[in-house]
């Protein structure tokens, strides 16, 4: 038998891949429901939210089936904005500077041009790459401050091995056309996102949730290398022949027995964000303006904020509509605000912001997740490595964003279980 710890989008794939090779296989989940960070909760009558923001541009066809195995798709166009000192800047700000002061813009194109000459091979982290991007100027008051915000780090303390095409990184004609001219054109990576009509998120992975076995509240709580042997929260334990995980690296080091103390103190060194949803739903249909947004004001503490009701009208009751902020804080940033004072700080910010009035709220809830990033700082590589060294010797398999420890979208998490089930599948033939 295969045990999988994790009921999340990696773990649920590997569950299923596993069933397609006729290879018996259980997924142990510690919560009441499976989903992991693609989990949903709904609040009041009938308003639900994602963990985060989740809409799909999954590329891979074997992932595109699944999804649409699974529900009927609703397509949007990728368009998103950001707040900056009072003024709505399409998405990404770069290319789209049309919206601010004349004399900001200046600052920014004065900055574009005098922009360092330097091969990528010569920057020593994030902050260098960025000034050479786009200048001083806006690399300090766009991204550097979203960097704080979001990974909860300074730029200089992070690499540059994590971002791939995640940005646009336009020409001065570019530049000089989006300072004058708002821009028709989307600059953004994709061209399309995906999203469940009915369900949220979470539905993309019925499909295979539905041919996996699946138990949850199954908190692992000891893992016996040796007895090929794991404990569980309900006193309860199981036998497996081979072990998948997609627990966070910290957490599956922190219940193996006997793990080496360089392990132990190697998963500790690993940094990850934790987040704090402050999730609104209002009484009126048109709140929303925006898919989603970024907050680039450091006196406003979300980062980002995504429109439930824009990704579908089915999440939320008729003639509502919903907005959930995303705050993020670690072990390097501690957290300003939270619970009640949290809301009441998202909520004062985003009527000064024009985004809606008091009287247009009808529910609010907080909570917290965790895990939510990765962070990487200048010492990941060589701890992740010790300890995937230390697993893969001891035949422990990990998949997922917090298993392989990177920066993966959950259709990669996806790809992360399938292809760990493929290679195991293949070994036992």
């Amino acid at each position: 038998m295969i045990a999988i710890l994790g009921g999340g989008i990696s773990g649920i794939s590997a569950g299923y891949h596993f069933n397609l090779g006729e290879v018996e296989s259980v997924v142990y989940e510690k919560n009441r429901t499976w989903g992991g960070l693609c989990d949903n909760f709904t609040i009041g009558n009938g308003f639900l939210f994602d963990i985060f923001v989740h809409l799909s541009f999954a590329k891979d066809e074997s992932v595109k089936n699944l999804f649409s195995r699974s529900t009927d798709i609703l397509e949007h166009d990728p368009i998103s904005t950001n707040f900056y000192k009072g003024y709505w800047l399409k998405h990404p700000a770069q290319n789209n500077l049309a919206n601010l002061p004349f004399l900001e813009k200046i600052k920014i194109i004065s900055d574009f041009i005098k922009r360092p000459n330097v091969s990528v091979s010569e920057l020593n982290n994030y902050q260098e790459w960025l000034i050479c991007q786009f200048g001083k100027y806006f690399a300090t008051n766009f991204p550097e401050v979203y960097t704080r915000k979001y990974w909860t780090i300074d730029a200089e303390k992070m690499t540059t091995d994590w971002f791939g095409n995640r940005f646009s990184l336009p020409g001065l004609s570019k530049v000089l056309k989006g300072a004058l001219y708002e821009q028709a054109e989307n600059f953004y990576y994709v061209s399309k996102m995906r999203y469940p009509s009915t369900g949220g998120y979470k539905n993309f992975l019925t499909y295979m949730a539905d041919n996996t076995n699946i138990q949850t509240e199954k908190q692992a709580i000891l893992i016996d290398l040796n007895a090929k042997r794991i404990d569980f929260s309900d006193n309860t334990f199981a036998h497996y022949d081979k072990l998948v995980s997609s627990l966070p690296l910290p957490e599956l080091v922190k219940i193996i027995k006997d793990a080496p103390i360089e392990i132990v103190e190697a998963s500790e060194k690993l940094l990850c964000t934790s987040g704090q949803l402050v999730s609104l739903g209002f009484n009126n249909p048109d709140i929303a303006k925006y898919l989603w947004f970024y907050i680039y004001d450091e006196d406003i503490l979300p980062a980002r904020a995504y429109s439930s009701s824009l990704k579908s009208p089915n999440n939320v009751p008729l003639g509502k509509s919903s907005l959930q902020f995303e705050t993020y804080f670690s072990s390097l940033k501690p957290k300003k605000l939270a619970g009640g004072l949290l809301i009441e700080h998202i909520v004062n910010r985003g009527i000064k912001m024009g985004i809606f009035s008091m009287q247009d709220i009808e529910i609010s809830d907080y909570r917290e997740v965790k895990y939510a990033n990765v962070v990487f700082d200048h010492e990941r590589l060589t701890n992740v490595k010790k300890i995937h060294q230390y697993l893969d010797k001891n035949e422990v398999n990990y998949v997922g964003r917090f298993g392989e420890w990177d920066y993966l979208w959950s259709d990669q998490s996806l790809l992360s279980g399938k292809k760990v089930a493929t290679r195991i599948l293949n070994q036992e033939k």
